[in-house]
């Protein structure tokens, strides 16, 4: 395996926490009159990015700041969907497992919530205690701030580092680090268009099933020992 280390974003890539954000979050934009937005329109402008900057998105399009209360109402409801819904994404520990050399996470969640995720998922376990956040970092995605601090803490060079993604943030935050990086598709409710915004903004591959990803990651590290 070429690559020192294998990097992997959190939310909607090994786990499905987006959809339950979404969702709760929708709702509440609806309430605060946003009501024009759907599931679709949250997810292209808000996945991938630190929370505070999908706050600033929210408000450019409300016209007005938010309530002070908005974002412990959405943590509100998400958490008690989280206890009793969130689990890793299907075949993710086996195929995280079968990958030689290091791995570790970095996610634009805040960390307390990131590794409490991992934990109710199971997957804490896989990366402990290599678990970083855009939090602890100047700038969230699309800007590569928090994979040149996971590289940094983890003794790897970015050109020898391979990112899975689900986001076009992500994907063009890991490229702007000097980093390979995959597309996963795999929570997402339009694949091929999902598949075709990962691609354009510079994934050199896109798998849809965990069953895909050992393989997809050899090809890759042979691509990158060329």
């Amino acid at each position: 395996m070429p690559f020192d280390l294998v990097i992997y974003d959190c939310d909607g890539t090994l786990i499905d926490s987006e959809t339950l954000y979404s969702e709760v979050s929708l709702v509440l934009c609806h309430e605060i009159g946003l009501t024009q937005w759907t599931l679709d329109d949250y997810n292209a402008h808000l996945v991938g990015i630190p929370l505070v900057d999908g706050f600033k998105a929210i408000e450019a399009v409300l016209g007005r700041p938010l309530p002070p209360d908005f974002e412990s109402r959405i943590e509100d409801g998400v958490a008690a969907r989280l206890e009793a819904e969130l689990r890793a994404l299907p075949g993710v520990h086996e195929a995280v497992s079968a990958l030689a050399g290091r791995r570790c996470v970095a996610s634009s969640t805040s960390l307390a919530p990131l590794r409490r995720n991992l934990g109710l998922a199971g997957l804490l376990d896989l990366f402990d205690p290599h678990v970083f956040s855009a939090s602890q970092v100047a700038r969230g995605k699309p800007a590569p701030d928090v994979f040149l601090f996971a590289a940094a803490q983890m003794g790897a060079e970015p050109g020898r580092c391979l990112v899975l993604e689900d986001s076009v943030p992500g994907v063009q935050a890991a490229r702007a680090a000097g980093m390979q990086v995959a597309g996963f598709t795999g929570t997402a409710h339009d694949k091929q268009l999902v598949r075709e915004r990962l691609l354009a903004a510079g994934a050199a591959a896109v798998i849809d099933d965990y069953r895909d990803w050992p393989r997809e990651a050899a090809r890759l590290a042979g691509l990158h020992a060329i």
